[in-house]
């Protein structure tokens, strides 16, 4: 987790950077689209101020109030960050209405896209950077952080050509609507941003191709076993937990039903480490003839 609070604490680092830049883009040019751009850049600082928090706080061991950990922290980071680009995309929209109705000229337009276009190469390089490392980590609030900026840079980049379009052309009405454009996007990503992280609280079951690959580890794992049924998972920050019943022969000794569950769940392991895995052995009788079939 020392990995995970260093990306976080970077992250806050560059996002006050970019924020920087994008605010004086906006200082230099008075355009609207860009305080747009610089408000969510805002919210990315603190987003990731939030999700600094919340690594620090998923990192701490299981105690006896939290017997599973803390890694479900993680999640309401990206809720909050969700609710925060929420309330940035009505303050845009707000600004943007203002404009329309009261036109406003861009000054010194090549300085502040040459600024923005800056603030936004350093953006997808970190992006990219984050996503990459915290999904190796298994940090879903720096995945989260990681996706809100490709979110941003997508944004940037609309909001550079659209300027110097308004710049080119003089249709002063082109810069509140590229405003109003990107409060659109950023109200889409923080949808499914939240959609995502209350998937996460609500112990979401794993994606399909996941469940696949388990069923089979555990198919494949499983000899001298005569099936298993009941499987349940479910993620929680860094940690896939996985649960399932375990029919053996009535005459199998404990030690050889123990043996089987230990090579299960070092296959297991393998593949979705750190993984909390339960197994619960059961007789003959208790077999439901459905499930995991053991091969």
């Amino acid at each position: 987790m020392k990995r995970a609070q260093s990306l976080a604490v970077a992250s806050l680092a560059v996002a006050v950077v970019v924020l920087g830049l994008k605010a004086a883009a906006w200082w230099i040019t008075g355009s609207v689209a860009l305080y747009a751009d610089a408000l969510e850049s805002v919210v990315n600082v603190a987003a990731s101020a939030v999700a600094l928090a919340a690594v620090l706080y998923a990192s701490r061991p299981a105690d006896q109030n939290h017997p599973y950990g803390h890694a479900k922290a993680e999640y309401f980071s990206a809720v909050f960050t969700g609710v925060l680009i929420v309330i940035a995309a009505a303050s845009i929209l707000k600004e943007a209405w203002e404009a329309l109705t009261v036109p406003r000229m861009i000054e010194q337009a090549p300085l502040g896209l040459s600024v923005t276009a800056a603030a936004t190469a350093i953006n997808g390089t970190w992006a990219w950077h984050l996503i990459r490392r915290g999904r190796r980590l298994g940090s879903p609030a720096l995945v989260a952080d990681g996706k809100h900026l490709v979110a941003d840079v997508v944004t940037s980049l609309g909001v550079i050509v659209g300027v110097a379009l308004v710049a080119l052309t003089g249709i002063l009405w082109l810069d509140p609507a590229l405003a109003a454009a990107t409060a659109a996007n950023v109200l889409w990503s923080g949808w499914r941003l939240m959609r995502e992280s209350v998937g996460g609280l609500m112990d979401e079951a794993l994606a399909p191709d996941s469940l696949d690959r388990i069923k089979a580890l555990i198919s494949t794992n499983a000899d001298g076993a005569i099936e298993a049924h009941d499987l349940r998972t479910r993620r929680a920050g860094r940690f896939t937990f996985i649960e399932f019943h375990l029919v053996v022969p009535e005459t199998m000794a404990v030690g050889e039903a123990h043996e089987i569950c230990d090579r299960i769940e070092d296959a297991l392991k393998a593949e979705l480490d750190p993984a909390v895995i339960t197994i619960h052995v059961e007789p003959p009788h208790k077999a439901k003839h459905r499930g995991v079939v053991v091969l």
